[in-house]
């Protein structure tokens, strides 16, 4: 029997593939961070859902551009084989200033699949 209830990790237990990204999205360095990416991936942000890597990319760029902020990874779980999630605290010069961010990754061949950022 499987216990399918989330369980805490340490950040730097993440997936490579996870932790390639994570660092990448936050130095702005979107050509690497693209590459932790299955072709057909999908980013949901912000109520928006971003298909494939051009749409992927330019999310990226926007979102590297739109606001300066500071973001610290301060919890990480694991649900399955498949399913991680990441929760960052950003502050900065967006809309009230501070937020916490759930980033739920699925991952599928040591790629992402999917990811969702929610509060």
């Amino acid at each position: 029997m499987h216990d399918n209830r989330p369980h805490a990790l340490t950040p730097d237990s993440l997936p490579e593939t996870i932790t390639r990204y994570l660092k990448a999205h936050r130095a702005h360095d979107i050509a690497t961070a693209i590459t932790a990416f299955t072709s057909d991936a999908t980013v949901t942000d912000d109520g928006t859902t971003y298909e494939g890597t051009a749409a992927i990319e330019q999310w990226l760029s926007r979102s590297a551009s739109e606001f300066t902020y500071t973001i610290e990874l301060t919890g990480a779980q694991q649900t399955d084989a498949t399913h991680y999630s990441a929760t960052h605290h950003l502050e900065g010069d967006f809309p009230g200033g501070t937020i916490d961010l759930h980033y739920r990754f699925t991952l599928r061949d040591h790629l992402i699949e999917q990811l969702v950022i929610a509060p």
